[in-house]
């Protein structure tokens, strides 16, 4: 197929016999005429039948070309050769070949038409490129002979227009000698009146004529002195432009500026006036640290004028040199005490600098402005070029300069800011460092728009040193501080807020609203206007601002919450579980605006009218915070004060505010919360008779307890505190020192609690005072981060806001769950659950006959929480008790009495059907009575108690479907309803499957 494409694309169209014929002999072999051609397209040949004898076919005969057919066939012939069999495979292949060859013509019919037409397509396209290529030649020469006529006209026009300019400097030269009689005597009294922009424009027309006619002699002397007179008022004008670097007159710079613009200078004097500007910034921050230098160092010593600025800056090592004061084994130029005034005077130098440069600014936009307008006339053009020339590159060079200038003083900042170590300085200090920083950032934004990252950094370095020592300070006293805290409650006023504290005064000087109308009006209208428009014609935004301390005064704390002794004296007396106090009781402070003053004195039945849900002392309802929590909230305005200023260290400061309230929350759990208690456990069964004394043991975990005391949040929380803050291997007295290893550097030991603070004495319910005190100070800290968190997600950067969030909703979050643990261990200890199960042991469950009175071990129950109701107002008087704990108490109290009453019926070893109705009359009697005593509604576990009594009437089918769906039940409580209930009434099979049953509910715990 190859061969014959071949053909057909070298000898063109050809007829279907001419193009077989050119074939190789070998594959001419038996090609059929075009009679037999048409016979075999006549003849009547099925196409599946047609296609199958090709499939037939060999695949060797489609290998190449080289192929040998006939070698091919003679191999395949048998040593014996049969005539027939030959013939039969001859006429084989004349099929193979006629089917072949009818499927090749009718190819070559089907394609022949299209051939010939592409053909013909291809060499019409020939002959249209052939013309395209004439044309092209063609326009090519006409645009030649176009542009060799138009250059020589251009030439002829420039030529004219040269000989214009050549005319127009003649005239030019002819006026400026009509005025060369009288300007030697005129320059003169010019130069003695200091009128420096007339001199140099009487000296530059001299010199201009002068350079014109310089055959005459008395021009040539005249140019000569000219030009001398001509560069000692460049020397001046110098001068006089370096003095508007650092103060800038408006009089004195438009002076300057005619005067360059008279000499054609006015570009030149730019570049000398960036260069002006360049020194005046490195002198002036060198005389300002040479002062304090040479002041600190107490004496006239004048090597320090030799040094560089930067070494003035810097730490030296220690040497002889006994004045400078040492720190570490460095001497300091700077001492730390003229560290801040010496910062705060190089700032206000380098303002007067830059604001010179902004005023400068400022004339040369007002004057290009008032030259376009009279220059849109068109009436005069000379010069105009050259001025908007002029006038572009000044603006070009004023616009970059505020980068470079503002380049300039960041790298002296920066040189003085790192010079020194400050993570020694005290807080105040080093805030007032960052202020007056930020200030100057600010200036930055407002005068090139830069975002000061070489500051930024600078600041950001210093920032990390100080603020990880800080920080690592601060959580050492915090450590010290909760193990000196006797959690005793500190008195604040109800309306107490942490924006009352100076730490926090930054967030709420917007909208205090003990700012007057008229001084917020005023403070708006200055924040809406930039520092260069406020301090346009005086004042500093560096001046040291002594006076703003003065008014950021703290009334935070409260005294007892009564005006008088009589009525304290008269609350606690006739205090109770159902009194209140009325509203006006809660003042401990005279209201400014009304004028009314707290009442004297109180009736006994106003102090009863209302109903009293929780356990308060009749006094105003304060937050409960200790000393060491109003630290810490302190400590966190601290953190938010610098995050504010310098938000790049932003998460940072977060992250240990974070681990401000972790160590916190542990010590809390620490102290109060651990499991490690020894109080009568419930579900230990009673012992014998032949035991006298209760059995005491070690109160079961948490998680095993049944009550979810500790939530799986709440224990991956502290869990996470102890790995990450909690220094587990600081021994007490080592705790103080360094940590060789780097990752206990960041670590803290672990508190420990005050032996001040009793927690075992049952006549203070074990310390609840301080759990409540150290519990909800917790829970208030939680609240105060909670207000903040708004604030902390404006400031935190995008890629770290998941941190903030999992602190919120993992930790934060979990503060109020820790009443439960703690809280749970009074509970355990308040009431004497082991003497209730002893009763219980001796009580009489298979009687004959219904009984109408309750047993002895309810009154004795319920004396308990009358008790314990008694020493919860006794310990109400030392701190008020919120009503979520006091909920929190009576919950864990009364799911302890229930879950002990099912563990002394599940100590039963006989029951009757009269035994368990005195089982219900028991627990009913007990749950009248208790709910006088509380208000929570319903009563917890009440009906984990009332289920396994129902339990007893069941039948064994019942049985075998309550054990599996009650596994709240141990498996002791089961076997005792299985051996007891139906003991008596099912078979000892009946009773091992029942049992089975049990066992195979325990079997996954073990």
């Amino acid at each position: 197929m190859q061969k014959i494409k071949s053909l057909m694309t070298r000898q063109g169209p050809k007829s279907l016999q001419e193009s077989l014929s050119d074939l190789s002999p070998v594959e001419n072999v038996r090609i059929p005429s075009k009679e037999e051609l048409r016979e075999m397209r006549e003849q009547p040949i099925d196409p599946q039948a047609e296609q199958e004898i090709i499939n037939s076919i060999e695949e060797v005969y489609f290998s190449n070309d080289s192929f040998d057919i006939v070698e091919h066939e003679l191999k395949k012939l048998p040593p014996v050769l049969n005539l027939q069999e030959i013939e039969e495979y001859r006429d084989k292949l004349k099929k193979q070949q006629a089917a072949v060859s009818k499927k090749v013509a009718d190819l070559i019919l089907e394609k022949q038409p299209s051939y010939v037409k592409e053909l013909d397509r291809v060499t019409s396209l020939q002959a249209n490129l052939q013309l395209g290529a004439v044309i092209c030649t063609n326009a090519r020469r006409q645009l030649g002979f176009a542009k060799e006529g138009f250059t020589q006209a251009s030439l002829g026009l420039l030529a004219n227009q040269r000989k214009r300019q050549l005319l127009t400097g003649l005239l030019k030269s002819l006026r400026t000698i009509k005025t060369l009689q009288r300007t030697d005597v005129r320059l003169s009294e010019m130069l003695e009146e200091e009128d420096y922009p007339g001199a140099i424009q009487l000296c530059l027309e001299c010199q201009k004529a002068a350079s014109t006619f310089k055959h005459y002699s008395c021009i040539s002397e005249l140019n000569s002195k000219l030009q001398d007179t001509l560069e000692q008022i460049e020397e001046q004008l110098d001068v006089a432009l370096s003095k508007t670097c650092k103060s800038f007159d408006i009089n004195h710079y438009i002076k300057v500026q005619q005067a360059y613009t008279l000499l054609g200078k006015t570009q030149t004097a730019m570049d000398q006036l960036h260069m002006h500007f360049t020194q005046a910034i490195h002198n002036t921050v060198f005389q300002v640290v040479l002062g304090y230098v040479e002041l600190c160092a107490g004496n006239a010593d004048t090597k320090f004028q030799k040094m560089q600025y930067k070494d003035l800056c810097t730490e030296e090592p220690a040497g002889p040199h006994p004045v400078i004061s040492v720190r570490f084994g460095r001497y300091r130029h700077i001492t730390p005490d003229s560290y801040i005034p010496c910062l705060s005077d190089l700032c206000k130098a380098l303002w007067e600098v830059m604001l010179s440069y902004h005023r400068t600014m400022e004339w040369h936009e007002e004057h290009d402005n008032e030259e376009t307008v009279p220059a849109s006339d068109g009436s005069s053009t000379v010069g105009t070029e050259e001025s908007n020339f002029d006038r572009s590159y000044v603006k070009k060079k004023l616009e970059h300069g505020l980068t470079r200038i503002w380049q300039d003083v960041q790298l002296k900042a920066k040189t003085y800011l790192l010079g020194t170590d400050m993570s020694n300085f005290k807080y105040d200090d080093f805030i007032f460092v960052l202020d007056v920083i930020s200030s100057l950032m600010q200036v930055g934004e407002e005068f090139c728009g830069s975002k000061s990252e070489v500051l930024q950094e600078s600041i950001k370095k210093q920032s990390v040193n100080y603020f990880k020592n800080y920080h690592r300070t601060r959580l050492e006293e915090l450590r010290m501080f909760l193990e000196n805290e006797t959690w005793e409650l500190c008195p604040v006023k109800s309306n107490f807020s942490i924006v009352q504290l100076h730490e926090f005064k930054f967030m709420g000087r917007s909208r205090s609203p003990s700012v007057s109308p008229s001084k917020h009006a005023a403070t708006a209208s200055t924040a809406a206007m930039s520092l260069f428009e406020q301090y346009h014609n005086g004042g500093n935004p560096f001046e040291m601002q002594t006076d703003s301390k003065d008014d950021e005064t703290e009334d935070v704390l409260a005294s007892n919450g009564y005006e008088s002794d009589e009525l304290e004296k008269c609350a606690y007396q006739d205090y109770d579980s159902d009194s209140d106090v009325p509203e006006e009781l809660k003042r401990d402070y005279v209201d400014e605006q009304t004028g009314d003053a707290p009442v004297k004195s109180v009736s006994r039945d106003t102090l009863r009218s209302r109903k009293k849900s929780d356990y308060s002392l009749n006094k105003v309802n304060a937050p409960i915070l200790t000393n060491t929590t109003l630290n810490v909230i302190r400590l966190v305005g601290k953190y938010m004060q610098m995050m504010n200023i310098l938000k790049p260290i932003a998460f940072d400061v977060i992250h240990c505010m974070s681990q401000l309230f972790d160590y916190y929350l542990y010590a809390v759990y620490a102290f109060f919360g651990r499991n490690d208690m020894h109080v009568p456990n419930p579900s230990v069964s009673v012992p014998g008779k032949e035991q006298s004394t209760p059995r005491q043991t070690t109160v079961c975990s948490y998680e095993s307890s049944g009550l979810g005391l500790i939530s799986s949040r709440l224990r991956t929380t502290l869990n996470r505190i102890q790995e990450s803050l909690i220094d587990l291997e600081a021994a007490p007295e080592t705790t103080g020192s360094h940590v060789a290893a780097e990752e206990r550097k960041e670590k803290v030991p672990s508190p420990h609690l005050s032996q001040l603070v009793v927690l075992t004495a049952s006549g203070t319910l074990y310390g609840l005072a301080e759990r409540v005190v150290a519990t909800e100070s917790l829970v208030f800290l939680a609240e105060q981060f909670e207000c903040l968190q708004t604030h902390l997600d404006t400031m935190i950067p995008a890629a770290k806001k998941p941190f903030l969030q999992q602190f919120y909703s993992q930790t934060i979050s979990t503060a109020s769950e820790l009443r439960k643990p703690i809280y749970w261990i009074v509970a355990a200890k308040a009431i004497d659950y082991e003497q209730m199960l002893l009763l219980m042991a001796g009580v009489k469950w298979d009687i004959k006959e219904i009984m109408s009175q309750h047993n002895i071990y309810v009154d004795v129950l319920l004396k308990e929480f009358e008790q314990f109701n008694k020493r919860l107002g006794d310990v109400s008087r030392q701190v008020c008790i919120p009503l979520p704990v006091s909920n929190v108490l009576w919950e864990h109290c009364i799911r302890l009495a229930n879950r002990t009453l099912v563990e002394g019926y599940a100590n039963v070893k006989k029951c009757s059907n009269e035994g368990r109705a005195l089982m219900q009359l028991d627990f009913q009697q007990f749950l009248m009575k208790l709910e006088k005593l509380t208000d929570i509604r319903p009563i917890p576990d009440k009906e984990f108690v009332e289920t396994y009594i129902k339990a007893y009437y069941l039948t064994e089918n019942d049985m075998e479907e309550f054990i599996k769906n009650h596994r709240e039940y141990s498996i002791k409580q089961l076997t005792n309803l299985v051996n007891v209930c139906l003991g008596s009434h099912i078979n000892k099979k009946a009773r091992q499957k029942l049992l089975a049953a049990i066992d195979d509910i325990d079997r996954p715990k073990r």
